[in-house]
């Protein structure tokens, strides 16, 4: 499914109901649907998430996944259902929270195609990646008694 026909249908809805005004009017509808558009195609990934999630509740195995690589959406099911963080806890599990994620495409691409190969999507991947890359993190220690020894000029 590609998002750029929805995105470009409401923007055409709310120019037809901008023809009921005059020129100012149009201009401002015109400008507002540009300015809308991503907040749009937010919206619309969110309900294909949202989607996503309830469908694969409704399975008895497996999982469906929304897939977005540029303008194009797929929702995939896959038949085994993707393994949780590794060190999740109930707490993390009642909660989630929504981040955008900027990431160069070369990178976004790696991922991309390493959660393909591993059958899950591309969040649970970065989910999973996340919470391994914390496991790992050493605890800071307190720097009681520790000295800085050195020269320094500035």
């Amino acid at each position: 499914m590609e998002l750029s026909p929805l995105t470009e249908a409401i923007r055409a809805d709310l120019a037809i109901a901008a023809e009921l005004g005059d020129e100012a009017v149009r201009d401002a509808a015109d400008r507002l649907g540009r300015a809308l558009e991503s907040a749009l195609r937010m919206r619309l990934l969110e309900a294909l998430g949202q989607a996503a999630h309830e469908l694969s509740a409704q399975l008895e195995s497996g999982s469906v996944d929304v897939r977005v690589a540029g303008d194009a959406v797929e929702l995939v099911v896959s038949g085994e259902t993707a393994e949780p963080p590794a060190a999740a806890s109930p707490a993390d599990e009642a909660e989630t929270a929504r981040i955008t994620l900027r990431l160069p495409e070369g990178l976004k691409q790696r991922a991309e195609q390493a959660a393909a190969g591993e059958g899950i999507s591309t969040n649970a991947w970065l989910v999973r990646a996340v919470a391994t890359a914390l496991e790992r993190r050493p605890s800071p220690s307190p720097r009681v008694g520790q000295r800085l020894r050195g020269f320094a000029q500035s």
